[in-house]
């Protein structure tokens, strides 16, 4: 269950894998760094790092004829003790928009989650005699992008995306025709989105045995790892029930061995773009002019538990927030919202 289970084993399996071959096209000198990541960020966030640093190298090949014919892992560090703060800024223009050899397109946020291993490296290299000058302290940072509105959904659109789920409302005859196959299990997935607000990485890592129907409880595992243990209300349980026993039971018969709570119609464990293309393709019918995502349904849960009880520690909790700074910043609109409309009651009848 949780953590412990064979999908959460595999995946992570899965990562290692990927970091290792990643770390063999690496410089030796970046293969310590990533191992000091290891020791203190979860395996996603040192492949990510992973990533983001080989494109940086790439870069290096693509842009200094010195290194044409050069592999990754060649680079020296002598080479890197050259660069200046504008061959860093030069690297962050890459990353915004290039539309040759390795394209690229970012926008701040992107740039900024790019720069962020890079920076760390060469403080760690630096801070262990490797090098002798950081390039990136005198680089550009980027100013911070203007925060979107977050798009919710408000009562009256969640009543008619549950409506049109439920009696698979499709335009298209041939879509229809699939979505009423699996009816049942997108019923569930929705009103678990939008009841739990639970995330879509936590939706699909679900096992059957990770539902407790008694206590009314789901044993998840959260971004970063933590276990924990998330409520659902009779509504869920009720959608939950219904899929299990009237289209999961049936579609994979009764010597299936499959934990895994959504499947496909290839019996199999959804993943999360499976799940992405459910949440859109109802939402395409049912709320016009909203980009609606899991994530979205998330937002709209936290926003309506926010509203119901002004309890901002509480969604938190609810949501997963190690810090509730993070769910203020999202939330705080809303109080903005109320402010303004405050602003415009006449309470007193005056003209």
């Amino acid at each position: 269950m949780g953590r412990n289970s064979d999908y959460y084993k595999e995946q992570k399996q899965l990562k290692l894998k990927k970091l290792k071959q990643l770390e063999a096209s690496l410089p030796t000198y970046v293969i310590s760094y990533l191992d000091e990541k290891e020791l203190n960020s979860q395996i996603s966030t040192v492949l990510s790092y992973a990533y983001d640093l080989h494109t940086f190298f790439r870069y290096i090949i693509e842009s200094n004829p010195s290194c044409k014919n050069m592999l990754v892992k060649d680079i020296s560090l002598e080479f890197l003790e050259h660069l200046t703060f504008e061959d860093i800024n030069e690297y962050q223009k890459y990353l915004s928009y290039t539309d040759s050899g390795e394209k690229h397109m970012n926008g701040e946020r992107g740039i900024a989650r790019r720069m962020a291993p890079l920076r760390g490296f060469f403080k760690f290299a630096c801070l262990h005699g490797y090098m002798k000058s950081n390039p990136t302290l005198g680089a550009a940072k980027r100013k911070k992008a203007p925060k979107d509105d977050i798009i919710r959904m408000n009562a009256a659109e969640v009543g008619t995306m549950l409506n049109t789920v439920q009696k698979t409302n499709i335009a298209s005859a041939r879509q229809r025709k699939f979505c009423e196959k699996a009816q049942l299990r997108d019923t569930a997935l929705i009103t678990l989105f939008l009841n739990t607000g639970i995330r879509v990485s936590e939706c699909v890592g679900l096992d059957i045995d990770d539902i407790n129907f008694i206590d009314k409880t789901l044993y998840i595992v959260r971004k970063g790892g933590k276990s924990s243990v998330l409520y659902f209300n009779d509504t869920v349980a009720q959608a939950l029930n219904d899929y299990m026993e009237l289209e999961r039971a049936p579609l994979l018969g009764d010597h299936s061995e499959e934990k895994a709570l959504f499947i496909s119609n290839r019996k199999q464990r959804m993943c999360v773009k499976a799940v992405e293309n459910v949440v859109k393709k109802f939402a395409k019918e049912s709320v016009s002019g909203k980009h609606i995502t899991p994530h979205k349904l998330r937002s709209t849960y936290g926003t309506a538990l926010y509203q119901e009880t002004g309890d901002i520690r509480l969604v938190a909790d609810v949501l997963g927030h190690e810090d509730i700074n993070t769910t203020a910043k999202n939330y705080a609109a809303i109080e903005e919202k109320h402010r303004q409309i405050a602003a415009k009651v006449n309470i007193y009848g005056n003209e």
